[in-house]
């Protein structure tokens, strides 16, 4: 007997072909798909209405993917922190947000990140593996679990980089947007991206309604070099028309990120470059004060300066708004209770 297949990252065409393989009627393969990403069963004895030889097969050829709550921090404005342990002893991060349009989660993408922004707690340890579509899905369906209310929106800016894994991303957005699952809206799902030019390309391709947001954090190449390994390899030169690119390509404005770090990307001479650098776009910038990570050298921007920055931002005339700043009192900033967990405090 191989290795087991996590019956959790298969799309439903892939689940099905699985099921008709075993020689069982098609319509099981909804059945399970929706006793899966509906109903959010993490044991196959749970799916009442299938065979007991057929869920005998599944017990023995398959996995459902199912986290273990390994930490949980919950802030004084609701936002919750998981720290998420996997079935192979990997830990990951997930956030839960309470708007007041709903619940939004933050998942992760990867177990560590490659990609090395000075400013970001996750990259420090490295990238460890990919996390497959069913793992990231599991994130959501634990967080719905244990606060009892439904999730209606995402956010794919936890740990990793979501374009590095391109793949089981693009299949977990399909699983978790089915109508047979927990069916929760493209135009309700952001993913965000330090800006890997050839995937942004790849994503703009399959035209998804989501909102593609843009870690850009400087407007300058040498800031952002500074600040982002990644800008080396995909300078602003390139990293901008591939922005106007998949904003042609899919009809959906892009939104970019900028975190406001003190005396590095905070002056006036840089609202005026941003705003001379993404001209044209009706691109909407969100600014972010940075929550402090040891070891980082960065620290944050005052509360005055992030809104003089936004005044000056509005008067070139770009669409800016302020982050507003959750869990503050927890380990909230991303891969820091990861790192915590690991030394053992």
């Amino acid at each position: 007997m191989g290795e087991k297949i996590c019956i959790s990252d298969l799309t439903l065409d892939a689940l099905t072909a699985y099921i008709v393989g075993l020689g069982q009627p098609k319509f099981r393969a909804k059945q399970i798909f929706k006793w899966l990403h509906q109903k959010l069963v993490t044991e196959f004895s749970q799916m009442t209405d299938q065979p007991k030889a057929l869920l005998a097969q599944l017990e023995e050829q398959c996995t459902i993917a199912a986290p273990v709550i390994r930490r949980r921090q919950q802030s004084r404005d609701g936002t919750v922190k998981y720290l998420l342990q996997l079935a192979d002893g990997n830990c990951i991060e997930t956030v839960l947000m309470r708007y007041k349009y709903g619940n939004t989660v933050c998942v992760s993408t990867q177990v560590g990140c490659a990609m090395g922004c000075r400013f970001c707690a996750s990259t420090q340890a490295g990238r460890v593996r990919d996390l497959t579509a069913g793992e990231i899905a599991a994130e959501i369906y634990t967080a719905q679990k244990d606060i009892g209310e439904r999730i209606s929106h995402i956010v794919l800016m936890g740990i990793g980089e979501p374009l590095d894994n391109f793949d089981e991303v693009m299949r977990f957005l399909e699983n978790i947007t089915s109508p047979e699952g927990v069916n929760i809206g493209m135009r309700n799902i952001s993913l965000s991206t330090c800006g890997l030019v050839p995937k942004i390309d790849q994503l703009a391709e399959k035209k998804l309604q989501l909102t593609l947001s843009i870690s850009l954090h400087a407007p300058t190449n040498q800031i952002r070099s500074s600040m982002m390994p990644v800008n080396d390899a995909f300078p602003l030169e390139q990293l901008i028309p591939a922005c106007r690119r998949y904003q042609k390509e899919t009809g959906r404005r892009i939104s970019f990120e900028y975190s406001m770090v003190r005396g590095v990307n905070d002056s006036s001479e840089m609202a005026q470059k941003l705003a001379n650098l993404i001209k044209g776009m009706g691109a909407h910038v969100n600014l972010i004060p940075i929550n402090p990570v040891d070891g980082s050298p960065y620290s944050a921007t005052d509360d005055a300066n992030v809104h003089r920055f936004q005044k000056e931002l509005e008067a070139l005339g770009v669409n800016a708004t302020v982050r507003r700043r959750l869990g503050t009192d927890i380990s909230a900033a991303c891969g820091q209770l990861r790192r915590e967990d690991a030394q053992g405090k």
